[in-house]
């Protein structure tokens, strides 16, 4: 019963995602050698209601040379419920920008996650596209990007909600993203508002997209600790039969920022 309830409350999964959360949490544009950003947050309940929860999120850029910036961002959740596994997910996109500093500029992605609920056994995708600023103060950065993506992914069941797909497990396409994003200091400093939001399409399947949109609150608690707030509504249109199209989670937790300056 519990499980029934939370997967038509609150779906706990945003990871699952191509522009996945929080793209905001560092700036690859920034001068920095090297950034990491870090946060984990978790439940344990037994009782009444027995449920664990642990959920994990690493993300960093690296600039090994000039001109060039790595960033990738890794997630993942466990929960059960009853010692009954409920979410078991992983997730990773990397990037590869070149002159990230410029007001116009490249980059390849490539991209694995995994999500129990959604039954995705595994989904991969590379590809390339251009991001460029539309606003890049000190205080405040507004982002848009556009890229272009081979997808594939293999499910663990047969039947979807559009019956075309039936007696396939595993479902290939080319995608576009349109991406925008940003964040913005405020009360001099002491918090941070970031958000982003994307519409990912097949060229060749109008069925097959996908969109998300995220919002936190960063607030700073002591050297480079801060608590923050995560709201995150995702929708994907093709799905495996009875599971839900939207998921959506609110979060609260700590995360570290470190920054390394170029020598």
């Amino acid at each position: 019963m519990y499980l029934h309830l939370l997967r038509k409350n609150i779906c706990v999964l945003p990871f699952l995602f191509s522009a996945a959360s929080l793209k905001g949490q560092i700036n690859e544009s920034d001068s920095a050698r090297f950034q990491l950003r870090a946060g984990i947050t978790g439940n344990f309940q037994k009782g009444n209601v027995e449920v664990l929860t642990i959920k994990s999120r690493i993300d960093f850029t690296y600039a090994p040379i000039k001109d060039f910036v790595i960033k990738s961002q890794n997630s993942s959740l466990y929960q059960s419920f009853y010692s009954k596994e409920a979410d078991n997910d992983i997730f990773s996109r990397n990037y590869f920008y070149y002159k990230p500093k410029d007001m116009i500029y490249p980059f390849g992605i490539a991209y694995i996650a995994t999500n129990f609920r959604r039954k995705i056994d595994k989904r991969l995708f590379a590809g390339a596209g251009v991001t460029g600023h539309l606003l890049n103060k000190a205080l405040h950065v507004i982002k848009i990007s556009a890229s272009a993506m081979y997808e594939t992914t293999r499910f663990k069941a047969l039947n979807y909600n559009y019956s075309n797909y039936d007696g396939n497990d595993e479902v290939n396409v080319w995608r576009g993203t349109i991406y925008l994003g940003g964040w913005n200091y405020l009360s001099d400093k002491h918090l941070r508002f970031y958000y982003d939001a994307y519409w990912q399409f097949g060229f060749n399947d109008k069925n097959n997209y996908r969109t998300q949109l995220d919002a936190g609150l960063d607030i700073p608690v002591w050297r480079g600790v801060a608590f923050n707030a995560i709201y995150s509504f995702a929708h994907e249109n093709i799905t495996i039969l009875n599971i839900q199209q939207d998921d959506k989670i609110l979060t609260f937790g700590l995360s570290y920022n470190l920054k390394i300056k170029h020598q």
